[in-house]
């Protein structure tokens, strides 16, 4: 009986020691949603970025004209750079810049479009390139060819 009651007393010395160093005794970074009219509208329920302290989560953009919410053309080169324009516009209107860019998920509904890809991507991340996944999807929102997702952090 009495190791029963010391193991008891051992176990709520425990989680009460884990309590104290929970989530909730650390100060909580504020939660913004980042939302610009210079960038197409969320097609489904998501914000086009989150940023949590000096980081910003970008939401996969796909190459859509802000003003229609209709893909850019049909080539790769109108989506890839239409889709970085509005990744572009998203940042700056939290406060970020494509230079502020950490990571980037890049979707391709086909990958042997990669190199004519990184050839356009080079432009805009010429020097010192951010983190980066390419994989092919079978499908995309829209039909779309490419859809890229960023994290930037200052």
């Amino acid at each position: 009986m009495f190791l029963i009651l010391l193991f008891g007393l051992f176990i709520t010395s425990c989680s009460h020691s884990d309590e104290e160093n929970s989530d909730s005794s650390r100060p909580l970074m504020e939660r913004e949603v980042i939302q610009t009219d210079h960038a197409p509208a969320a097609i489904g329920v998501y914000s086009q970025a989150v940023k949590v302290g000096n980081t910003i989560y970008v939401s996969g953009q796909i190459g859509l004209l802000p003003e229609t919410g209709v893909l850019a053309g049909e080539s790769l080169d109108a989506q890839v750079r239409q889709t970085i324009r509005n990744i572009e516009a998203i940042l700056q209107a939290g406060g970020f810049g494509l230079e502020d860019v950490v990571s980037a998920q890049v979707f391709l509904s086909d990958l042997a479009d990669y190199q004519a890809f990184n050839d356009i991507y080079i432009e805009y991340f010429e020097q010192n390139p951010p983190a980066r996944m390419v994989v092919e999807v079978s499908r995309i929102p829209r039909d779309a060819k490419v859809e890229i997702m960023v994290t930037a952090s200052h």
